[in-house]
């Protein structure tokens, strides 16, 4: 069976997005916010890089991966297959963090959503400053600045193999990362625990994200909300939202 064609998958995604963004302005309007405050990043797992292309092109400039062996490539062919004169996105990454891969997913990353361990906080702060130490190529076609962007991920029920901090040790993680000046620390990501109310869980990410403020007050970020819980991420604050199959669809995996 073959895919849809080039102009097709373009419809696809024009009416998907518009779909999307749509959804985000009548959430947004329900609760008094600005729509515009709203960062949509675009999940692309699984998915070939001449979709992120298109997103591109579109005027989506955040796309996210949760494998670095996969958005390694992904990055490598997006530059190569967009104009030279083309924004180029800006990469998160969304997965849980192997220590061995802090290097390579510096080497793209410009934002990191799943820092939840100590350890990983100093690979990645090396990491990065060990790639402006060795940058010499302003040509790589990627949108990053000297710092990385963190995220540190916080576990609403406590289960270690989703990733994420529990709330007592999420104080020194924090700290942690506000340490580096490699890093940046932009707020607090979270899952909605399988099973439970969205609201509820993301009224929790919201309470811990106002107390994070008090000794970090800039990391006023909340990355929280997929395809299937966006409304509710939306009306508890969040400010980053990571949709994947709603933009995407549910056709079969293609991987470029």
């Amino acid at each position: 069976m073959t895919g849809p064609s080039d102009d097709q998958r373009r419809s696809e995604l024009v009416t998907a997005l518009g779909a999307v963004r749509g959804r985000i302005t009548e959430v947004c309007a329900s609760v008094g916010r600005d729509p515009r405050a709203v960062t949509l990043i675009a999940v692309t797992k699984t998915r070939p890089a001449s979709d992120v292309v298109t997103l591109a092109r579109l005027g989506v400039r955040d796309v996210g991966e949760n494998r670095d062996q996969e958005a390694a490539a992904k990055v490598a062919e997006v530059g190569r297959l967009l104009e030279p004169t083309a924004p180029r996105p800006h990469w998160h990454f969304l997965g849980q963090i192997q220590s061995r891969k802090c290097r390579s997913i510096a080497s793209y990353a410009g934002t990191v959503h799943s820092v939840d361990r100590v350890e990983i906080i100093g690979r990645l702060a090396d990491a990065v400053a060990a790639r402006e130490r060795d940058r010499t190529d302003r040509t790589d076609r990627t949108e990053r600045t000297a710092h990385l962007d963190v995220f540190v991920q916080l576990s609403l029920d406590g289960d270690p193999s989703r990733g994420g901090v529990v709330a007592t040790e999420l104080q020194p993680v924090a700290d942690a990362v506000a340490s580096r000046p490699e890093l940046r620390l932009r707020g607090l990501m979270a899952v909605a625990p399988l099973g439970a109310d969205p609201d509820a869980a993301f009224a929790a990410l919201a309470v811990a994200s106002a107390r994070l403020r008090e000794s970090h007050p800039g990391a006023d970020a909340i990355s929280a909300g997929m395809s299937a819980d966006l409304d509710a991420a939306l009306r508890n604050g969040a400010t980053h939202v990571r949709v994947g199959t709603a933009l995407l669809g549910r056709r079969p995996p293609v991987i470029s």
